[in-house]
């Protein structure tokens, strides 16, 4: 009985060191005063102040769209990737290709971004293109890394599921398309799914690659809030972290709700 209550409230604790300071956030981005360390009572003047930031709204608009880009095409990029890995067994080069496409799990962001960096340099001296960096190069370097994400997701799932239906599809006639369209890209959809919210959030939060691969007409969300910090807290930048506070919850709820297994617990 003394060890369950011990672990209980070390899990209370532990709870509370994680959210607590979120909790904190939230409540003073309500604050009436500009000092995020004193209470003066309740008010919705910061969040009028965020709408009416001009650099902070050119910046998460461009942070979205970064992300939305960049999310999609690794959702396609890393699908068929893990594709490959999961079904189409051995064949030259299959170390190669997955120790590539696993590269970005396991190294540093300032290493990729610095690549990329070099990349787009050597690519616009030699080719021309891309001419200058801005949300185009942001977007590839997203998408480079993210799919990595998305492929391991789709990958597990395609393996978790086996291929007892497709074979049967398959004997029974299917052409392969047809097998693919109607038997295996409904089954890694919610890896798919899961992958696409991954590689947004990742875009979303990034700032390190970003500040590599942007230039100075592509300022990320990530980069003007780091920038703003230097400067110290302020009640405004408390109010975007609750909104995108609010907007991530909301996206996880819908995920949930559109999930296969939250739809056949419902339906129990």
């Amino acid at each position: 009985m003394r060890r369950s209550r011990f672990l209980t409230w070390w899990l209370i604790g532990g709870f509370a060191f994680l959210y607590a300071p979120i909790a904190v956030l939230v409540a003073m981005s309500f604050n009436a005063a500009r000092l995020t360390t004193v209470w003066s009572g309740f008010s919705l003047r910061w969040y009028a102040a965020l709408v009416q930031d001009g650099a902070l709204m050119s910046a998460a608009a461009l942070s979205v769209g970064v992300a939305v880009a960049s999310a999609s095409i690794a959702t396609v990029l890393g699908g068929a990737a893990g594709v490959v890995l999961a079904r189409f067994g051995r064949f030259r080069g299959r170390g190669v290709f997955a120790g590539l496409l696993a590269a970005p799990l396991v190294l540093p962001d300032l290493l990729i971004g610095l690549a990329l960096l070099l990349l787009f340099v050597g690519l616009e001296q030699v080719t021309g293109w891309p001419a200058g960096r801005g949300a185009l190069t942001i977007v590839i370097a997203h998408a480079t890394v993210s799919l990595a994400f998305v492929a391991g997701v789709v990958e597990a799932r395609l393996r978790g599921t086996g291929v007892a239906l497709e074979e049967a599809a398959a004997d029974l006639g299917a052409r392969p398309w047809r097998v693919f369209l109607r038997i295996t890209l409904p089954l890694m959809a919610p890896a798919l799914a899961a992958g696409w919210l991954l590689a947004f959030t990742l875009s979303l939060d990034d700032v390190v690659i970003a500040s590599f691969v942007s230039g100075p007409g592509a300022t990320t969300l990530p980069m003007v809030v780091f920038s703003t910090l230097r400067l110290g807290p302020t009640p405004v930048l408390n109010a975007l972290a609750t909104v995108m506070l609010a907007l991530a919850a909301g996206l996880l709820l819908a995920a949930s709700r559109l999930s296969p297994v939250a739809r056949t617990g419902a339906d129990d």
